[in-house]
């Protein structure tokens, strides 16, 4: 039973370390995926070539973050292994322990991932550990949810701009992304220029990383649209959608005012 415990105490480790090295890179100013993609990609040792990579490791504060998961995430693996190998060592096949700690692991697993894909733990996890590093770090750390209001299905991120994307080619008023409710706050070119606050004559071009804000279904919308009419046809979707769902907020809101 023990190297069972001990094998979950590391995943369950693991998953904490991996998360608070996230918040802490996403305090360096990268978007929260590109945050969670990096340091999971140095914690099991993938080591994944992306533009993002390079621009962790141009970051001094960034590169030691990941310098130490590249080492905690050996030593941890390693102990994973070994832990797993005792767990089933020297067991025959007439051991029912065997199955009951197969069961056991499976459990915790399932637990684990359940916990690591809940948005309210998510958000606990991520309020304490913002504290902690706003307490025992030097780091910058501000509440940027509450900042941007990123409640409901809202979110910051960053969309990879590819030839075939209907946003390509375009200047920014030509692709009227507000009026689908989606903010282009940024824009990062390939070569690394940094673009901040874009206006309506900046064109999109292909291997640009733009930083938009907006509802989780309208981003989505916008990263599968590929050009010709049916990528015009979907604009002119998202915009009438948009439309009548601001039509109802405003009778929502026109309501709650008559209330009062």
């Amino acid at each position: 039973m023990a190297p069972v415990l001990s094998l979950i105490i590391i995943l369950a480790v693991s998953i904490l370390i991996t998360r608070i090295a996230s918040n802490a890179i996403m305090h360096t100013g990268l978007s929260k995926q590109s945050a969670k993609f990096q340091a999971r990609s140095a914690f099991t040792g993938v080591g994944f070539t992306t533009r993002e990579a390079e621009r962790v490791t141009e970051h001094p504060l960034r590169r030691k973050i990941v310098m130490l998961l590249m080492l905690l995430g050996n030593a941890g693996i390693v102990s994973a292994m070994a832990t797993l190998i005792l767990t089933f060592v020297n067991k025959g096949e007439n051991d029912f322990r065997w199955y009951w700690d197969l069961l056991i692991i499976a459990g915790a697993v399932a637990v684990l991932w359940l916990l690591s894909t809940s948005k309210l733990f998510d958000r606990w996890l991520s309020q304490q550990i913002d504290k902690a590093l706003n307490k025992y770090t030097d780091l910058n750390v501000r509440d940027y949810t509450s900042l941007l209001k990123l409640s409901g299905d809202y979110q910051i991120t960053e969309l990879g701009v590819e030839e075939d994307d209907w946003i390509e080619g375009k200047a920014l008023e030509q692709c009227a992304l507000r009026k689908e409710g989606i903010n282009v706050l940024a824009i990062i070119r390939a070569d690394g220029t940094y673009i901040g606050a874009p206006h309506g004559e900046t064109r999109i071009e292909s291997g640009d990383n733009m930083i938009i804000y907006g509802q989780e279904d309208n981003i989505r919308n916008l990263d599968v649209r590929k050009k010709g009419r049916k990528g015009a046809a979907e604009h002119r979707k998202a915009t009438t959608k948009q439309k009548k769902k601001e039509k109802s907020e405003e009778e929502k809101d026109l309501e709650r005012k008559e209330k009062n």
